[in-house]
């Protein structure tokens, strides 16, 4: 998997995967941001990969899928680097015939073996670094 990452404008940035599918991270004041910061995106990245999973096990049970929203909430550290501590969020199915326990059984499933974002978040990763100046 490889992303590049490129200067658009100050505090704007894109990043592009090998099949040229793109995605802009926004550090611009609230006033002037039309896009996610980097540590929104995460979060965001996070809602998705549970999404995906919850969806397709409900699917599979032959549960009648309606909808699913969650709301993600992230707590942030008040000092550099403002790492995110605490992250909680609220998973709302639409599903007339799964009950609150078979969601919450299978979103202990998605945390604990499917959802890959979830688990790079707990995950110790080495890092590596080039750097070339021209």
């Amino acid at each position: 998997m490889k992303i590049t990452t490129r200067y658009i404008e100050d505090e704007l940035f894109e990043g592009t995967n090998v099949n040229g599918n793109t995605a802009r991270q926004d550090m611009r004041p609230p006033d002037k941001k039309i896009g996610l910061s980097p540590v929104e995106t995460l979060l965001s990245s996070l809602a998705s990969c549970m999404a995906v999973e919850i969806v397709a096990i409900i699917k599979k049970k032959r549960k009648e899928f309606k909808d699913l929203i969650i709301e993600v909430e992230g707590t942030r550290r008040d000092t550099n680097p403002k790492s995110v501590t605490h992250i909680h969020m609220n998973i709302i199915l639409i599903s007339p015939d799964t009950d609150p326990n078979t969601l919450d059984k299978t979103v202990k499933l998605v945390l604990e073996s499917y959802c890959s974002v979830s688990k790079s978040l707990t995950a110790q990763i080495d890092y590596s670094v080039e750097v070339k100046a021209n």
